[in-house]
């Protein structure tokens, strides 16, 4: 069931069409890793999705909640972790949760109850009277995102949540978006950094020039675009006839000799391709030394999509 769904969605600024009929959708219950080279609008996406942003075009949808008729309603079913840091420096750790709880309409003991829910979650329980001016970089993200769950949102969109931060912070917040999808939260995540949304993700989507260019797992992704994987071979001894029956080999998609001993070769997924090769090396008298096995990755498909890395900023 879709639990969001983005209709022909238009958002210009003056001529510039920064997302352009965008058409997607999230399903209930997944983690949405949001993948895009800098100006492919993601944000764009994401800010009108919260209510940030006004939709010039189409709609936006939550449980069937239009973004342009009921923003309130849609408003209350999401938790934002937004790239710039929403937090109070003045505040303690627990002002700044209750804060933003009492803005969801949350009073009382409930209020209570979930300030302090919020905070054991994110691990910052010891640290609920300190202010955020005391806190690592990695603490402070921890605290945004204690101030965008406290009300127990059906979504929770997190735009770059770990930038900056120590690599144990990175882990704690990668674990704690886990966490939340077992309990049932569906997940939108954005980030440049590709290894944290291929270890999350249970879909992904690939944003060029305003709109959506391939989604899928990262599984069907990669055999739909036809990645090759790619083998690093250290021989004895380099034969030129050998290099020139494996480059015929129908697999087979280049072979290069990269120094006198060593052949890269890229080749189309196989069970029966490498057997093949190496009986090709053993019927030359070639002696294998090592082999080094790469499997396509979501970095080389997004290259290959969208000509440029995922952390490119021009």
């Amino acid at each position: 069931m879709s639990l969001v769904q983005f209709k022909e969605v238009v958002k210009k600024y003056d001529t510039v069409l920064s997302v352009n009929h965008l058409s997607m959708a999230i399903e209930e219950g997944e983690i949405f890793g949001l993948l895009g080279p800098n100006g492919a609008g993601k944000s764009t996406s994401i800010h009108m999705l919260s209510g940030l942003l006004s939709v010039d075009a189409g709609d936006i949808t939550v449980e069937d909640w239009s973004v342009r008729k009921h923003s309130l309603e849609v408003k209350r079913r999401i938790g934002l972790v937004p790239q710039e840091l929403a937090i109070y420096d003045s505040l303690s750790a627990a002002e700044n949760v209750t804060f933003f709880a009492r803005l969801y309409g949350l009073g009382g003991k409930l209020l209570r109850e979930r300030v302090a829910e919020a905070l054991e979650f994110v691990g910052l329980q010891d640290k609920a009277k300190d202010k955020p001016a005391t806190f690592s970089g990695g603490m402070k993200r921890r605290l945004n995102i204690a101030c965008a769950i406290m009300h127990r949102p059906k979504l929770i969109i997190m735009d770059e949540p770990t930038v900056g931060i120590d690599p144990q912070s990175r882990n704690h917040i990668l674990e704690s978006v886990r966490t939340l999808n077992r309990l049932g939260s569906t997940i939108i995540y954005t980030s440049h950094y590709m290894e944290e949304v291929e270890a999350i993700s249970t879909r992904v989507g690939i944003m060029d020039k305003g709109k959506l260019i391939v989604s899928g797992t990262k599984e069907k992704l990669l055999r739909q675009m036809g990645q090759d994987e790619k083998l690093i071979l250290e021989v004895d001894r380099i034969v030129e006839e050998a290099v020139a029956e494996i480059g015929k080999h129908s697999l087979v998609t280049s072979i290069e000799a990269v120094d006198s001993l060593v052949l890269e070769i890229f080749l189309k997924a196989s069970d029966t391709a490498l057997q093949d090769l190496l009986f090709i090396l053993h019927k030359h008298g070639i002696g294998l030394r090592k082999l080094t096995r790469i499997e396509p990755d979501l970095e080389t498909l997004f290259l290959q999509l969208t000509g440029r890395s995922l952390r490119d900023r021009t």
